[in-house]
């Protein structure tokens, strides 16, 4: 069979600016201007073992589990087998004690090969062990850090049928009863509810204050009253399950608060402008994979005597793309080696989440019609990366919340 009509598998193939080179010695002393691009040997160790698990343990249950809606529970105990669900985590939790910058690789190098377990990893390391180590007690680290870098999935419950990107005009209640809370209220669109055992649940302990009477709550999956409802049936990242949850008279203790009471709000923005650097990792890797797939397709597809590589059209549209894909990939890293170094990055952050979403769904339409025929059936992973990228333009903040926020920065600047 050619290669290139060898359907779901992981690609070898890869164009230049997508590879990496260690980084070299460089002299403490004086300013150094690497490329973004250039990774230190331990990052770059950590981008290959990823690519190599994500080729041999992912790959080949990518189209099974985009069929089923489910995560196969294999990729889940192998993600932390391998120390990726725990990447910034210290050892004396059970961490891997990597790079913020190490989570964006791994992020992109899952997301080649299937998106929704990149997202499983993305949200597990940038919300739920970053809300831990941030603004955590060090009671609750010590009961929660080793779990979540072992076997118990985090998720992150703010948005509601009533607030999308609104999100702070959330209707979910936490009434003070002595020492301890009273939760009701219902979640929408709660990404990884179906496998989570732990949740991090924003509630209005006082709705008087508006937004500044939201708080945190860390809530373990069997706790009464707690409900996970019936996974979406979605166009995308399938297997990545997104579920209702609901709280009826969920009694939580007071010191199962993260942070301050009222602060809630602030730890979601914060969280939130992080993760949107991983989100656009996700689409950047969403669409090199994309990329990946069908160029070698169009280098032997033969029409007319010739490759459709060498028509000239072909050859111009697929320049443009991996330009964008390029400038994708750059606003990223930067982004991400921004927030690493504690300097501003949340405009940064939205321009790449912004414009990584844009790139991905340029890419894999394109990627569609390139490979024709094939590419829009199911027997080829192309049509799945095009309807996984859709999700880039609406979680974390949708495109036009990014434009805002980058708008605002601006204002600010001028």
């Amino acid at each position: 069979m050619p290669v290139y009509l060898a359907p779901w598998r992981a690609s070898p193939c890869a164009f230049q600016s997508s590879r990496s080179e260690p980084m070299p010695n460089l002299a403490s002393d004086g300013v150094v201007c690497a490329p973004l691009q250039t990774f230190t040997e331990e990052e770059t160790m950590l981008k290959n073992m990823v690519t190599k698990f994500a080729q041999e343990r992912v790959a080949p249950l990518v189209q099974k589990m985009d069929e089923n809606s489910k995560m196969e529970d294999s990729v889940i105990q192998g993600l932390f087998e391998q120390g990726l669900m725990s990447i910034e985590l210290g050892e004396e939790y059970g961490g891997t004690g990597a790079s913020f910058f190490s989570i964006i690789l791994v992020v992109e190098e899952l997301a080649k090969v299937d998106p929704a377990v990149s997202l499983l990893c993305e949200l597990q390391n940038t919300l739920t062990n970053k809300l831990f180590t941030t603004y955590g007690t060090e009671e609750q680290k010590r009961t929660y850090l080793p779990r979540v870098a072992k076997d118990t999935i985090g998720s992150f419950c703010l948005s509601e049928a009533g607030s999308g990107s609104d999100a702070f005009s959330l209707k979910t209640r936490a009434e003070k009863r002595g020492d301890y809370y009273v939760i009701n209220g219902s979640k929408m669109w709660i990404s990884l509810a179906e496998h989570a055992g732990v949740f991090f649940v924003m509630a209005n302990t006082d709705p008087s204050l508006g937004y500044r009477g939201i708080t945190c709550f860390i809530v373990d999956r069997d706790t009464e009253g707690l409900h996970v409802g019936k996974k979406e049936d979605k166009l995308g990242i399938r297997a990545s399950s997104t579920c209702p949850v609901t709280f009826e008279n969920v009694k939580v203790p007071e010191t199962n608060i993260l942070g301050q009471v009222g602060q809630g709000y602030k730890y979601a923005i914060g969280m939130l402008n992080t993760g949107r650097i991983g989100i656009a990792a996700q689409m950047l890797g969403l669409a090199q994979g994309c990329f990946d797939h069908t160029i070698p397709y169009t280098k032997e597809r033969v029409q007319f005597g010739k490759s459709i590589f060498d028509f000239q059209g072909m050859q111009h549209q697929i320049a443009q793309v991996a330009t964008q894909l390029e400038a994708a990939r750059l606003l990223t890293y930067n982004a991400a080696r921004l927030a690493e170094t504690g300097r501003p990055f949340i405009k940064e952050a939205s321009m790449a989440k912004y414009y990584a979403a844009e790139v991905a769904t340029l890419t894999t339409s394109k990627c569609i019609e390139w490979m024709g025929g094939v590419g829009f059936t199911k027997n080829y992973p192309i049509e799945k990366y095009y309807r996984d990228c859709k999700i880039g333009t609406i979680y974390e903040g949708t495109s036009n919340i990014q434009l805002s926020t980058i708008a605002k920065s601006l204002a600010k600047e001028y």
